[in-house]
């Protein structure tokens, strides 16, 4: 029988990443991450949340840029797989376990003035940048208005793709 061990999680982070280094020079930073879930109870007649907490691990360069670029309270997409840790209580020796998620790739999210940090992540545009289908000017759909474009920003706005000279 086949498996699959895939996680895709988008929520803010609730603490400031710290970077640690293993004695092999390997960057790793554990992060936890707030997952919101909302819905309309309908027996209350009333909207309710609820808020999932998970313990992400991420290695190597993942972990250098959320150092860098994530701080408490930024919205950041994980994907990754689940992990289950087990231990042996050195108090009451009582077996215990946690499952986590090990991040693989990370995506952040938000505009720049969001939650602290700045800088985009891993898509290879900015953050809130969109670019038009089909000619046309684009759209900013999470960027503040108060907020200058961006020089690459402008290069997405140049207009209708027909107009690029190669």
């Amino acid at each position: 029988m086949a498996s699959f061990n895939r996680v895709i999680l988008v929520g803010n982070l609730t603490r400031d990443p710290q970077v640690r280094y293993t004695t092999g020079g390997t960057a790793v930073s554990e992060i936890g991450l707030a997952v919101n879930r909302q819905w309309f109870d309908k027996q209350s007649n009333q909207k309710r949340e609820e808020t999932t907490f998970v313990d992400v691990t991420l290695w190597g360069r993942q972990a250098e840029v959320a150092g860098e670029y994530l701080s408490k309270g930024r919205p950041v997409l994980i994907e990754g797989r689940l992990q289950l840790d087990q231990w042996e209580d050195k108090q009451s020796g009582e077996k215990r376990s946690k499952l986590r998620v090990v991040g693989e790739t990370m995506q952040l999210l938000g505009g720049r003035g969001e939650g602290g940090g700045g800088g985009a992540g891993g898509g290879g545009r900015p953050a809130g940048s969109q670019r038009s289908q089909g000619g046309g000017s684009s759209a900013h759909s999470s960027r503040d208005d108060d907020m200058p474009p961006s020089p690459v920003d402008s290069f997405y706005d140049s207009g209708p793709e027909d107009d690029v000279p190669f």
